[in-house]
């Protein structure tokens, strides 16, 4: 079971929705979130965010080694979080949650009516999107190829 967490960035002008892996991290571990807009506001220091396409993630590393102790063996680092699933994104970037299901809205329909154009056209979906998401740059994308 994992649980998500909604979070705005620091202007309030988005948000992003964090899953948590094995619900191991408590939300507390998010210290601050910035979107591209007021990512210059942001202390990007490698020891306590990352940067995933603008976004920046600035995580409680105190927080995060508490959460982990006895359970998590490795060096804790914001990237082995994120990039790991233990506080990352909801989706593959923030909003993917709720964009996915609106993309996929059309082909679903045709599982009624056309099984097998249905899973066609979700497959070619999936890895056009993948090969997007890509190009664009987000994190998780890179790693899912």
């Amino acid at each position: 079971m994992c649980m998500a967490h909604e979070m705005k960035c620091s202007c309030g002008a988005r948000s992003a929705s964090f899953h948590f892996k094995d619900n191991l991290m408590p939300e507390q571990v998010v210290r601050g979130l910035f979107c591209p807009a007021c990512a210059s506001k942001a202390a990007a220091d490698p020891a306590t965010s990352v940067n995933d396409n603008g976004w920046i993630v600035t995580y409680d590393m105190e927080v995060a080694q508490a959460a982990a102790a006895k359970r998590i063996t490795r060096e804790l680092t914001p990237a082995f979080l994120f990039d790991e699933g233990y506080c990352t994104w909801n989706g593959m970037y923030p909003g993917d949650h709720i964009d996915s299901v609106r993309e996929r809205g059309t082909i679903i329909a045709l599982a009624k009516t056309d099984p097998m154009e249905y899973l066609k056209q979700l497959k070619t979906w999936a890895v056009e999107r993948s090969e997007r998401l890509k190009h664009e740059g987000w994190r998780k994308a890179q790693s899912a190829a």
